[in-house]
């Protein structure tokens, strides 16, 4: 009885001329969290790790031992998944052929080969979000593609999330398409994830983001700190393809992070605010760790939004290393080293991401903002045609601040003036929602009303 006196409240309220409000939380975000698996995350961590060596030139013959054996029994849990779900997931080898020639970490030539399983969207198969992990490893040599490699946490720790995230949310249907991969060649260049950018880029994807895991199961730092909770979200301020002219509005107008990929980052943030807010998201203002690198950035490379997940505290004691003790330290990345409660944590914040970006409604367009020497501040843009949208947010925040910390909810409109809020002294975006409560990255303006 309750259900249809709410059913008939919401019609009148419509008939009223009163727009529906969205839900303050989806509950299905509960669900993904509480159904990711610390004993299968062991299990497929131990089984990569298994394999003696992943780097991207050992062994492609053998079913038991490197590259060759690791991909195929990815290819065959994506298959598996894909079964169990009635064929959702297209899954595919997609690869490039990379030499020895210009490349100082290639000892010979090879086919750098990734696993993708695609999970189509409902409303918009081409607009995509994708997760990754790294299939390969190596030793303290990178060149050594024979000695043992296990890399547990490096990277069967960020695979094994990717493979988990997969059997979590294809038990569901989303708007947009998720994308699960594994990338190879990641050690020797960012190969794998060069290769994948470029197929995406030929086939007019439209991808709303990467999140590159790499490293998600360690909690003991070489630093001494233990810590379970903290994680860190890289992410560069804007992309290296703006133009000149954005370069000069930026001078005039701000925006020097607020780039898509920072929405990106800031948008997990979110997620793991609302819905696991026992964890401690770190937002970090670069591309990647100093000076290294991860394979979100051939993405970033050509324009598309990309960030990297992963640990807080690292231990360079089980990273490149080969397996040994010397004056009583122990070197290796074993499994000894994972935390799988710990990855579980992480997997789940990849998990809700991709559900709440795949769920939520295409983002707003051509959002422009005025208020030039006014007490107040107007943001516009174009309506999103999408009958699942019940309005739009607009988001600022102080300019110092890294996260969009106050918003209001202005129902179906294309344009709204937030009376008493100066625009010099903050920074402002607007996102899509839905009646679940989904939203769509935040778009920071693009264009200045007069």
């Amino acid at each position: 009885m309750t259900k249809y006196i709410l059913t008939f409240a919401l019609c009148a309220l419509s008939i009223l001329g009163f727009s529906q409000v969205p839900q303050e939380v989806d509950t299905r975000h509960y669900d993904i969290i509480d159904a990711v698996s610390a004993e299968r995350l062991e299990s497929d961590i131990r089984t990569l790790a298994g394999f003696g060596t992943r780097n991207t030139f050992s062994d492609t013959v053998s079913n038991t031992r490197g590259i060759g054996a690791a991909r195929r029994w990815i290819k065959a849990e994506f298959d598996k998944i894909s079964e169990e779900c009635g064929g959702c997931l297209e899954v595919f080898y997609q690869k490039d052929y990379v030499t020895k020639e210009g490349n100082s970490r290639v000892p010979k030539d090879a086919w750098v080969v990734n696993v993708v399983a695609i999970q189509k969207g409902i409303d918009y198969p081409n607009n995509h979000v994708l997760m990754s992990g790294d299939i390969d490893s190596r030793a303290s040599n990178t060149m050594d593609y024979e000695t043992d490699a296990p890399g547990a946490n490096d990277n069967a720790s960020g695979m094994a999330g990717t493979i988990e995230a997969a059997r979590v949310l294809s038990k569901y249907k989303f708007k947009n398409s998720i994308v699960y991969v594994g990338l190879s060649g990641e050690e020797q260049g960012l190969f794998g994830g060069a290769g994948l950018a470029k197929y995406a880029q030929e086939k007019e994807w439209n991808i709303i983001g990467i999140l590159n895991n790499d490293m998600i199961g360690n909690i003991e730092g070489v630093d001494g700190v233990i810590d379970n909770r903290t994680f860190r979200i890289f992410s560069e301020p804007v992309p290296p393809t703006e133009t000149e002219r954005e370069r000069t509005m930026r001078r005039y107008y701000g925006g020097e992070v607020d780039g898509i990929s920072r929405q990106l980052a800031r948008y997990v943030h979110n997620q793991v605010q609302t819905y696991m807010p026992e964890m401690n998201p770190m937002m970090i203002y670069r591309l990647d760790r100093f000076g290294r690198g991860g394979h979100h950035r051939p993405f970033n490379d050509l324009g598309f939004a990309g960030i990297r997940i992963m640990e807080a505290h690292e231990n360079y004691n089980r990273q490149h290393q080969d397996i040994r003790v010397e004056d009583g330290i122990e070197y290796g990345d074993v499994v000894e080293g994972v935390n799988f409660g710990y990855a579980k944590k992480l997997t789940a914040v990849n998990a809700i991401s991709l559900a709440g970006l795949a769920w939520a409604p295409p983002a707003p367009q051509n959002v422009g903002i005025g208020g030039v020497v006014e007490p107040s501040a107007k943001l516009a843009w174009d309506e999103v045609e999408d009958d699942n949208i019940v309005g739009y947010k607009i988001y600022w925040r102080l300019t110092t601040s890294p996260t969009w910390d106050n918003f209001r909810y202005v129902g179906k409109v294309n344009e709204h003036t937030l009376e008493g809020i100066v625009i010099d002294n903050y920074y402002f975006g607007v996102a899509a929602v839905d009646k679940n409560g989904n939203e769509s990255v935040v778009v920071f303006p693009e264009r200045v009303i007069r």
